[in-house]
């Protein structure tokens, strides 16, 4: 067997399709952000917008949360020394959990060093815990919910997006007397779409399910403390897990859950994935509390960011870009061809010093690749400008089709 000769067709595969994808190395500059430095290959460096960050608030330049992270480095050191069970629990883990249960309205919280593995861990250990377990996921689900249902290894049903209608087939057609469990997310990062949370927790009620929620997204964004979706449509008491992250409007790093007190003992006692994984670093959990804390009572910095976003997307569909706006932070700008995407990447870094990374299969659908831009309360008016004229002129220089805006 000839095993570079397959890892070179599977490497140019990709670059034949377009979507090969690079790392840009950025350096953030400390309270400067969304200014960073671009350290290019040859060694030189550039100064460049980031506009593809999840750091959706700037909360990891906060000096709180960088103060809190130092305060929790110079009194523990750099890591937790082992896993949540065997000496990697530290008043800043508790602390954290408990205000992230707090946060949702829940009895409990379970830390995960990432929302990734918080939502494999939870959904492949679900069905250990209720034997004949049936998850019923949405089709657009982020695909670490995808990996925990598949590797669940109990009976799964996939509804159509968003389809209210084919979740109730999917459920009337089992049976009645088996545990079943609804997988969802509230904002969908692709699209930006609202999943419909009232009418899935009215199924649930219906047909006796669990609800399982993916708030990645929305956690520190919406609802008046920053609770998500749920919180936001007063929905969160009706959902029996919340998965959110710390790494996006929080600005730090690590995921968790929101439930009972028995389902977080429970998974924190039967998921490998968290039995197994040393606990995040003292420091992260210090400031990630701290940024949970202060995003309770900052509804300013979460309405500066809806306004920002609102403006991005105005001047976007001024110059007839083809935009997908349903109502959220998220900016989508479809394209619709990977090599085209990976083009206008390159020329906005290049030529205009702006960072957004083109999103392409298998993240999204073949002939949907885009440019997802995520706006922030520290993208100024200079930051926009300069980013509105560069895609006038490159949607223009690539002969790409805009919307009639006389109709």
């Amino acid at each position: 067997m000839d095993y570079s000769t397959h890892l070179d067709t599977a490497i140019q595969k990709l670059h034949d399709e377009g979507r090969y994808r690079t790392f840009i190395d950025i350096v953030r500059a400390q309270g400067q952000f969304p200014n960073a430095t671009w350290q290019k290959p040859d060694g030189s460096e550039r100064p460049v917008t980031v506009w593809c960050g999840n750091d959706y608030l700037g909360m990891g330049q906060h000096p709180e949360v960088l103060a809190a992270m130092h305060d929790a480095l110079d009194k523990t050191g750099a890591g937790s020394g082992g896993t949540r069970n065997i000496s990697g629990t530290t008043p800043y883990h508790n602390a954290l959990e408990a205000e992230l249960s707090d946060l949702h309205g829940k009895e409990s919280a379970l830390l995960f060093t990432s929302a990734y593995i918080a939502n494999d861990a939870t959904l492949s250990t679900l069905p250990k815990l209720f034997p004949g377990l049936i998850t019923y996921s949405d089709s657009l689900n982020h695909a670490s919910m995808i990996e925990g249902v598949r590797r669940n290894g109990g009976a799964k049903r996939i509804f159509r997006h968003n389809d209210v209608a084919h979740l109730r087939e999917l459920l009337e057609a089992d049976d009645a007397a088996a545990p079943k469990l609804i997988v969802f997310e509230s904002v969908y990062s692709m699209d930006g779409d609202f999943g419909p949370i009232e009418a899935l927790c009215d199924l649930a009620d219906e047909f006796g399910a669990l609800t399982y929620v993916d708030e990645v997204h929305a956690v520190g964004m919406y609802g008046p403390r920053g609770g998500g979706v749920a919180e936001r449509d007063r929905l969160a008491h009706r959902i029996d897990i919340i998965n959110g992250t710390l790494a996006k409007a929080y600005g730090v790093m690590g995921g968790y859950i929101a439930a009972s007190a028995k389902m977080c003992d429970a998974i924190r006692s039967y998921a490998p994935g968290f039995i197994f994984t040393t606990s995040l670093a003292p420091a992260i959990a210090a400031g990630a509390a701290t940024s949970v804390r202060l995003l309770k009572t900052d509804q300013a910095r979460r309405e500066a960011h809806q306004t920002q976003a609102k403006i991005l997307k105005t001047r976007f569909r001024a110059l007839g870009l083809p935009l997908i706006d349903h109502g959220s932070h998220i900016v989508p700008v479809i394209v619709g061809d990977p090599v085209h995407t990976k083009n206008l990447s390159d020329m906005l870094l290049n030529d205009h010093g702006i960072y957004v990374q083109p999103i392409n299969f298998p993240t999204v659908p073949r002939g949907t690749e885009r440019l997802r831009f995520t706006p922030s309360p520290v993208h100024g008016p200079k930051e926009i400008d300069a980013l509105v004229r560069a895609m006038d002129a490159l949607w223009s220089h690539c002969a790409l089709n805009r919307a009639d805006l006389s109709a």
